[in-house]
């Protein structure tokens, strides 16, 4: 449940910052598919990945994770 949240959270905040998939994807250096799948929820979101969505978005890492409960 927590991987489908931060899935959720991901492609929200790609959206905020007026990105597609397509330019996330190009900019942190993975693929389409992969990205996808991360936004989907259907694949495990490695910490490598995780810190370049971060980057690319202007985040810092804690804003992608689920605030602890």
């Amino acid at each position: 449940m927590e991987n489908m949240q931060l899935a959720q959270r991901i492609r929200a905040f790609r959206k905020l910052k007026g990105f597609t998939q397509q330019q996330l994807a190009e900019q942190t250096g993975i693929s389409l598919a992969v990205l996808g799948a991360i936004e989907r929820g259907n694949r495990r979101i490695e910490d490598q990945i995780l810190n370049k969505i971060a980057n690319v978005l202007g985040l810092d890492l804690e804003e992608l994770k689920l605030p602890e409960r």
